[in-house]
């Protein structure tokens, strides 16, 4: 099965360029990610952390 897929795609034209872009949107994903996480605000995250452990009763009142 891999063969024929492998085969099929070795014949369309420009098909080497998706694995690098996938790659690239794959990369600049996490580091935006990371880039997020260390510098939300301390305040946003405190809040985002309880979130969780409240009750129906907590956000009523």
């Amino acid at each position: 099965m891999l063969k024929f897929v492998k085969g099929h795609m070795e014949s369309i034209a420009g098909i080497e360029i998706y694995p690098i872009l996938s790659l690239l949107i794959f990369f600049i994903f996490f580091v935006a990610l990371f880039w997020w996480v260390f510098t939300a605000k301390r305040d946003y995250i405190s809040t985002v952390e309880r979130i969780p452990l409240e009750t129906d009763n907590d956000q009523n009142s």
